[in-house]
């Protein structure tokens, strides 16, 4: 049998499987989901796709990895282990406060980077050890897990609420008895301000120990954030 004609065959068999399905409400009602091409029919899975992952599927997540965000998406290149703006024109194109251009190895990171967690009585050797010790990207999705306060380790990556309209997602430097302190990899300095201050982390605050990422993929909640924000 060519080509052709298994198409043909196909196609008899759908249309079969479609007037069947017509005889009924409900066997109306999915095959205008699962076999109807109009754009009606389109709007309504994606509607349904969305209220499957945000209702169901995403829930669930975070019933099996114990945290009410299972996974995040990376908005900030504060994690990251190359020079960069961020994409913002008005940032100088830098790594920990030093300008340059382009990609670093891990070797270049640490020296431009090295000093502060040198003070703060960790080894480039200690800093190779750790999760992610290379960071990650914008754009890239997080795979969290919930972890007890007693649990968390020098140099795990954690997300924490802060008075800001997202969650950090940050290394942990210091730990003290009911406190952390966080850093963004890239970042010069820890952030201490109204909104954000990496130096008092309480247990309250954190959501989740970071254990996987997929490059690329936060892309699209970004760029669904920032086309809701050009129609406000």
């Amino acid at each position: 049998m060519d080509a052709n004609s298994r198409k043909e065959k196909r196609k008899v068999k759908k249309d079969a499987r479609a007037q069947k399905l017509k005889k009924t409400w409900y066997g109306r009602i999915f095959y205008f989901i699962w076999y109807d091409d109009s754009a009606i029919s389109w709007i309504v899975n994606i509607a349904l796709a969305f209220i499957f992952i945000k209702f169901i599927f995403y829930p669930l997540l975070g019933l099996v990895f114990a945290t009410p965000i299972p996974v995040v998406a990376v908005v900030s290149c504060s994690m990251e282990h190359d020079y960069t703006n961020c994409g913002k024109v008005d940032n100088p194109v830098a790594l920990c406060g030093v300008t340059g251009s382009g990609a670093a190895r891990f070797d270049e990171f640490w020296d431009k980077c090295g000093d502060f967690y040198t003070n703060k009585g960790l080894s480039k050797q200690e800093f190779e050890e750790f999760p992610m010790h290379s960071g990650f990207n914008k754009g890239e999705i997080i795979l969290l897990r919930g972890i007890d306060f007693n649990d968390i380790k020098i140099g795990d990556i954690i997300v924490f609420n802060a008075d800001k309209n997202y969650p950090i997602i940050h290394r942990v430097i210091e730990k003290n008895d009911n406190t952390l302190q966080t850093k963004g990899d890239n970042n010069q300095f820890q952030i201490e301000n109204p909104t954000l201050n990496e130096k008092t982390i309480t247990e309250e605050q954190i959501l989740g120990k970071a254990i996987a990422r997929v490059p690329l993929l936060g892309y699209v909640k970004i760029w669904a954030t920032e086309l809701v924000y050009m129609f406000r």
